[in-house]
């Protein structure tokens, strides 16, 4: 075997070869460095002196299926300039793996494809090595992510195990990348973020979440210079939220023949007219019950029209639709209509921020599923950090293969 096939096969440079075995179905190359070239790992010298040697074995990319071992005798040297007593420094291996460089990045281009059991069993290492060489290239490009050039984000929490542990994801909306992930939900899940946001300089220039009250005041707190935009889907979500409740109110104290109307309906009533299946009589179903319950009849049409607010031509005709809208609710004097009238009011600001920047939650809502998809492929995680690593690179990884 030739020195240079050690450097185009293996990636081992200033190494001669020895000679090679065959033991337990895997093929051994030793190698040696040529004393003269022995320097200091510290400063780089060639004066150094030898103190003994310790051999090791790494594991290299594999020969078809034959496992590849390197096994190398790792001179110590004393720096007459320094004065220190160091192993040399092995540039196709890092400090302390049983690993070479090729082989970690063999094992990183099996993982696109592969879960981390799958790229174990073929390079014939345990599973944890695996997720190790994952962990660290992850930390290396995800740890930190950058900062300075955010402009519009999304705020949101993501259930991820029982017993209420959440995730708060922030996600960058011009790339799709996530930029922090945060143990908890609420404000003091993002104090890490605010304080990284404020060394990196970011402007930001909007902010999509939720009708949060503890993100409301975060946002305020942090940002406020932003554009806070409130999530329009959460907003008809909230008032669909309000309709079943009402609907169920209703039921409650019904006489027998009109519960035997309103049974049912509840989905109806949540379902977009649109989407009404004609061929199981849904729409006439419906109408029909709205037609014996004006109260329940006005909240569902009071719903559409509201639907209506985030199709409007101009900020300022959305402000006039929204009094409108907020007006016919309070003079309807349906308690349910009501109060939710006021929440709009209050949160006017956020609700027509939209018109200044057309943003929304659906694309963390779209990263939501991609990480429960993970989640569900690994059967959870043990390494809370891991995790969070993967979440970050979600954006650049194939999630449905990864585990």
């Amino acid at each position: 075997m030739s020195t240079s096939l050690l450097y185009h096969a293996f990636g081992i440079q200033g190494f001669q070869y020895v000679h090679s075995k065959y033991q337990e179905g895997k093929v051994k190359f030793s190698i040696t460095k040529d004393p003269a070239s022995l320097r200091c790992p510290c400063c780089n010298r060639l004066k150094v002196k030898r103190h003994g040697e310790t051999t090791r074995e790494f594991k290299s990319i594999p020969i078809g299926k034959k496992p590849v071992i390197i096994s190398f005798p790792i001179p110590r040297v004393e720096c007459l300039d320094c004065n220190i007593v160091r192993q040399i420094h092995l540039g196709f291996a890092d400090p302390r793996r049983t690993y070479t460089k090729s082989f970690e990045r063999l094992a990183l281009d099996l993982s696109k494809h592969m879960t981390i059991l799958d790229v174990a069993n073929f390079l014939d290492v345990s599973w944890d090595i695996i997720k190790d060489i994952q962990k660290r290239y992850l930390t290396r490009r995800f740890s930190k992510p950058k900062l300075r050039g955010l402009k519009q984000i999304a705020i949101d929490e993501i259930s991820v195990g029982k017993g209420h542990k959440y995730l708060t994801v922030v996600l960058d909306l011009v790339s799709g990348a996530v930029v922090y992930v945060g143990n908890g939900k609420g404000a003091d899940s993002l104090k890490p973020f605010w304080e990284r946001l404020a060394r990196s300089q970011a402007k930001i220039d909007a902010v999509a979440i939720d009708m949060s009250p503890a993100y409301n005041a975060a946002i305020s707190k942090n940002l406020p210079k932003a554009t806070l935009v409130f999530d329009h889907f959460h907003v008809i979500k909230l008032f669909n939220d309000k309709l079943s409740d009402f609907r169920r109110q209703l039921f409650n104290e019904s006489t027998d023949k009109e519960k035997g109307i309103l049974k049912g309906t509840r989905w109806l009533l949540l379902k977009n007219p649109e989407n009404l299946n004609v061929d199981k009589n849904e729409k006439a179903t419906l109408e029909y019950a709205l037609k014996l319950n004006a109260p329940l009849a006005a909240a569902y049409y009071m719903k559409e029209e509201l639907r209506q607010l985030w199709t409007q031509e101009s900020k300022e005709k959305a402000n006039q639709y929204l009094n409108s809208w907020i007006n016919r609710a309070k003079n309807s004097e349906i308690k349910m209509l009501v109060t939710f009238a006021k929440t709009l009011k209050k949160h006017r600001k956020g609700i027509t921020g939209y018109y200044d920047y057309p943003i929304s939650t659906g694309p963390l809502e779209g990263t939501n599923n991609k990480i429960k998809t993970i989640q569900k492929q690994a059967y959870g995680f043990r390494d809370m950090n891991f995790f969070k690593l993967k979440i970050c690179a979600l954006h650049e990884s194939k999630y449905a293969l990864v585990g």
